[in-house]
């Protein structure tokens, strides 16, 4: 296998490393132009369908989407079809801001401003950039190219895109890596993936009039009773683990027993075992005030609900992969120190299969990341333009 410099130094690559520099200015306008289309989780299929267009415009191979939304489009290797693998470039297509977000994007002393311009408009706008030139500089690769802007990364979209992707055996069987793009920077590579558990927790009862109906059970009471046992569940010291209640919802009035109230649970963890336990505990505690409540009180009895919302496995990259030795060596040929990181992506799910896989930026820097004030600056994005590629090819082989 040809190092990684021995890569650098073929004509096509030099041509298409120039080149990335070279297309800045059309790499920020479609960034630019693709932010400004809404794509809440679930809601992704206009921002889906600009790729399409993309895709097709730069002329790669069999460009469609799959049941789920995902857009695949692809640069076919040279091996011959039998022994030919595929090295998967991807990046989330949906944001975390609900449809009605004004997404407008702006710029500013060069930088770009508005929802989701970061978060994952850096690694969309990588693929299409190492898309280009890749099918512009004729580079050839033994090993399939598939480039997937795919759905449901963030919240409870539950990495659902990833997970459809992934469950096809025609697909896992042929994949020799997955190169998660999320984010801005060029030194990170993330290669355990925090994993989480989310719950929703309904108290159910009667309801009444505050004053004629006082003494029926109130959901609220129990819901307070849960959420202090919560706060005090006791963490494992062997893993890094959180848990957390997130959001309240209860009450039409306050002259009025309510009928319901809910709360958001999640958990965080390193390890799985860790995260089930958590989530037993959380049960437990739900069923419990549940039940004393309507011991306390004096007429009416409470239901309880307990629904799973989410789950991101915890998994980690085993250290001798072939995809981390291939990003050393590039971040080695490109002076880059590379930073080994933790962090829940859609790296979770090849992570929990035992595909190869990593999370890494796509150059730049970004902030205000998840909330209305996100801006992104494309000053430095060529060297993790640079980095990107040079890994795809070298994963995908020579020619």
């Amino acid at each position: 296998m040809p190092s990684v410099a021995e890569f650098a130094a073929l004509p096509a690559v030099r041509k298409a490393l120039a080149r990335l520099a070279s297309y800045e200015d059309w790499i920020t306008d479609r960034q630019a132009e693709f932010c400004a289309i809404p794509a809440p989780s679930f809601e992704e299929h206009a921002r889906a369908e600009y790729f399409v267009r993309q895709f097709t415009r730069l002329k790669l191979e069999n460009v469609r989407q799959d049941s789920e939304g995902n857009v695949l489009a692809e640069i076919p290797g040279a091996a011959a079809k039998r022994d030919r693998k595929i090295v998967a470039v991807t990046a989330h297509l949906d944001t975390v801001f609900p449809r009605n977000t004004a997404v407008a994007v702006r710029r500013e002393r060069g930088r770009l401003l508005g929802p989701g311009v970061t978060d994952n408009g850096a690694g969309l706008s990588a693929l299409l950039a190492v898309a280009r030139v890749v099918r512009e500089c004729a580079i050839e690769t033994r090993d399939t190219l598939l480039f997937v802007p795919n759905v449901g990364e963030e919240g409870q979209g539950n990495l659902r895109g990833m997970r459809h992707l992934l469950s096809h055996g025609s697909l896992t069987e042929k994949l020799r890596a997955v190169l998660v793009v999320d984010g801005p920077g060029h030194e990170h590579v993330v290669t355990e993936g925090l994993g989480s558990r989310r719950f929703e927790v309904s108290f159910e009862g009667p309801g009444g009039h505050s004053w004629r109906d006082f003494g029926t059970v109130n959901p609220v009471y129990a819901l307070g009773r849960a959420v202090g046992e919560i706060a005090g569940v006791p963490l494992s010291e062997g893993a890094q683990s959180t848990c957390s209640v997130t959001e309240i919802r209860a009450g039409t009035s306050v002259n009025s027993i309510p009928t319901s109230a809910t709360m958001k649970v999640d958990i965080r963890s390193s390890c799985e075992n860790e995260m089930t336990r958590l989530a037993a505990r959380v049960k437990e505690i739900a069923e419990a005030a549940s039940e004393h409540e309507s011991r306390r009180a004096s007429r009416g009895g409470l239901r309880v609900a307990i629904t799973d919302i989410g789950h991101r496995p915890a998994a980690a990259l085993p250290e001798n992969a072939r995809i981390l030795a291939v990003l050393r060596e590039v971040d080695q040929h490109l002076g880059i120190a590379t930073r080994l990181e933790q962090s829940s992506t859609d790296a979770n799910v090849p992570f929990s299969l035992g595909i190869e896989a990593v999370c890494i930026g796509a150059g730049g820097r970004g902030g205000g990341t998840h909330s209305t004030a996100e801006w992104f600056d494309p000053e430095g994005r060529v060297l993790g333009l640079q980095r990107i590629l040079l890994a795809t090819i070298a994963l995908a082989g020579e020619a």
